[in-house]
């Protein structure tokens, strides 16, 4: 989510430098610096914020699987960061854990990881990939599995949750609503139950692209 919520709270040199950065969609949409910020701020780590990271793990369990899901999630950005990079440091710092997002690999995990950068934050190991070969990052990402090699594919968490017939919460917000909720509504609870729930569809997701059964109700623990 964007850093400031409207471009006229930028320093002028932040202000200056949005503007380079987004001269060409600019040009492309006849908008101004002011109007991209508004419709485009948040997909840029240099100019955003991370409030809020879910995270879930996903365990083989019997003949299926559980999941335990929980978030980061705060004011604080460098606090939220750290919390969160002290887990993977803890808990999932070895050859045997993956990250997975939807479109993790385009956009999470690099976010994440430059915003770690940011504020000096030591990289974990699943997020330290620099100088590695595509094939040796240790991501999965469900919109990659889902296109088959073909790059023109874009398909959203929604979209194939849907067709696929996955359940997922009808009450959600969406990614383009987190920056309304934060600073209009100061809703931070609620970015938290959206993330949250992301993170759950996710998974199913995963398992489903990977020809294994979904998790139940009850192997689905939110802390």
């Amino acid at each position: 989510m964007p850093a400031v919520p409207n471009f006229s709270e930028l320093d002028g040199r932040t202000a200056k430098l949005f503007g380079d950065k987004t001269r060409f969609e600019q040009e492309r949409s006849g908008k101004t610096a002011e109007e991209v910020y508004g419709d485009r701020a948040g997909i840029f780590s240099e100019f955003g914020k991370i409030v809020c990271i879910g995270f879930g793990g996903l365990k083989k369990e019997g003949s299926g699987h559980v999941m335990r899901v929980t978030s980061f999630h705060g004011e604080d950005e460098r606090e939220v960061l750290h919390r969160f990079v002290e887990l993977l440091n803890k808990s999932y710092n070895t050859d045997d854990h993956w990250l997975c997002g939807h479109n993790g690999k385009e956009f999470d995990f690099p976010w994440i990881a430059r915003r770690c950068i940011v504020h000096g934050i030591k990289l974990p190991k699943l997020l330290d990939v620099a100088g590695q070969k595509p094939w040796d990052l240790g991501f999965l990402d469900t919109m990659n599995m889902w296109s088959f090699g073909d790059r023109k594919n874009f398909t959203s968490l929604a979209l194939l949750t849907h067709i696929l017939g996955i359940p997922t919460p009808k009450d959600d917000i969406g990614g383009a609503d987190v920056a309304r909720v934060y600073y209009e509504d100061k809703d931070l609870e609620r970015i938290a139950t959206y993330c949250k729930k992301d993170v759950v569809a996710t998974a199913q997701l995963y398992l489903r692209l990977r020809g294994e059964a979904v998790v139940g109700e009850e192997g689905i623990s939110l802390v």
